[in-house]
């Protein structure tokens, strides 16, 4: 029989917490707990998350216009290449001028929102929406002058992608625009797929500014490598 000091098993009893509030476990607006008990407020991690995601969408568009830079250059500069310079229609200068101003008015509306005035976010929320409409509506005349003056898509080299870099930026423009229409039908409390009104307009003023710096960048390249 075995001698000594008996010591008792102890069972512990781990109960977590059943507020939203305290620090080890909090809810989240998408109802995942937290658990690792690190004051961060409830649902920062996913609002984050979507701005990261918007990068890594951007990066990606990056590439891809990137690679069609990189053929520009690489066909221009080919000995034999079928290409000419290029009148570029000067509906484009107007065109940019739009875009560019259309990058200041979301500025703007970004700013009311912060300042909690709806009325002025809407406003100039929507004023950047038609500014965009107005640009691909310049760029359908920019392509309906050069159809005119008997340029087409395989005319030559350069005209080809004239028509390829305007086309691919011209869909994603409706894609930005398409965004900046969901905000401004969505009300102050609606969400959408558990992102914030704030993080959306957000991740679709990062899209929308993106798509003006690429424009003027893409314009420059058209200007000055006829």
């Amino acid at each position: 029989m075995p001698t000594g000091t008996a010591t008792p098993d102890v069972e512990i009893i781990h109960t977590g917490s059943t507020g939203g509030n305290g620090r080890n476990g909090k809810g989240g607006d998408d109802g995942q707990g937290g658990g690792h008990g690190e004051p961060h407020r409830s649902g920062d991690v996913p609002q984050r998350a979507y701005v990261t995601g918007m990068i890594v969408g951007l990066g990606g568009i990056l590439m891809f216009f990137m690679a069609l830079v990189s053929a520009y250059i690489v066909h221009k500069g080919m000995p034999g290449s079928d290409w000419r310079i290029l009148a570029v229609p000067r509906v484009l200068w107007l065109n940019t001028a739009i875009l560019l101003a259309s990058s200041f008015t979301l500025a703007h509306s970004r700013a009311r929102f912060r300042a909690a005035d709806e009325e002025g976010f809407r406003h100039w929320w929507a004023v950047t929406t038609i500014l965009g409409v107005f640009f691909l509506a310049g760029q359908a005349i920019a392509w309906r002058q050069l159809v005119a003056a008997g340029i087409a898509l395989a005319s030559n080299a350069s005209a080809s992608f004239f028509y390829l870099f305007t086309a691919a930026h011209g869909l994603h423009v409706v894609g930005g625009i398409t965004a900046l229409g969901v905000v401004l039908l969505r009300g102050p409390n609606q969400t959408a797929r558990r992102m914030t009104r704030a993080t959306l307009s957000e991740v679709v003023s990062m899209y929308w500014h993106f798509m003006d710096g690429l424009w003027v960048f893409l314009f420059a390249l058209l200007m000055l490598g006829r």
